[in-house]
């Protein structure tokens, strides 16, 4: 009594249903309205267009006299632009690396060929208050670099720490030389060419 039965109403296990058919057009149609909805969301933790206008700022070196500095403002932070005279840079050339806290050549922290400029974040890497010594009538503290009014670090001509309590120095912000009197902060090297 065994009927062979050959069109079977039953799939075999291993072969798609019309419900998994159903069970994954149903995902897929979630998934895109979700990134439907999502995508606002999404898109407001990008810059507004105000930040992407201050993503850089050219600054032009002519005006500044040897022995001077100016600051710029780039993403709210202030920097320090420093026309460094020649005595400056042979004493931050000359420091021996066993007198600095957080060690670092001068030639490590300007652009070759450049060593006249120093540029760097006036932030002191202490508590975040903003060093002295831009303006000619502000301390420049024992080194001559720029003073940190709030607990008394002091920073050489190169922007390093010679005096704690910050622990390193003045940070460098990415710049490049768009010409021999021209700098544009906020734009790595390499990125530029």
């Amino acid at each position: 009594m065994t009927d062979l039965i050959l069109d079977s109403p039953h799939p075999k296990k291993n072969e798609p249903t019309r419900r998994d058919f159903l069970l994954l057009t149903a995902g897929a149609v979630g998934a895109v309205g979700t990134a439907y909805f999502a995508w606002p969301f999404i898109d407001s933790m990008n810059p507004a267009a105000d930040i992407l206008a201050q993503s850089t700022v050219d600054v032009d070196l002519k005006p500044i006299p040897a022995g001077q500095a100016i600051t710029v403002v780039w993403r709210g932070k202030p920097i320090f632009v420093r026309h460094r005279t020649a005595e400056e840079i042979k004493a931050a050339e000359q420091t021996p690396m066993g007198d600095l806290l957080d060690p670092a050549t001068d030639q490590s922290r300007v652009k070759k060929g450049h060593s006249e400029w120093l540029i760097v974040v006036g932030i002191c890497s202490h508590l975040g208050c903003i060093p002295t010594g831009n303006k000619p009538t502000q301390d420049r503290g024992k080194y001559g670099g720029w003073s940190c009014p709030c607990h008394g670090s002091l920073y050489d001509t190169s922007g390093r720490v010679r005096r704690g309590p910050a622990p390193l120095n003045l940070s460098l912000p990415p710049y490049t030389f768009l010409t021999e009197s021209t700098i544009r902060i906020g734009v790595d090297e390499a990125a530029h060419g």
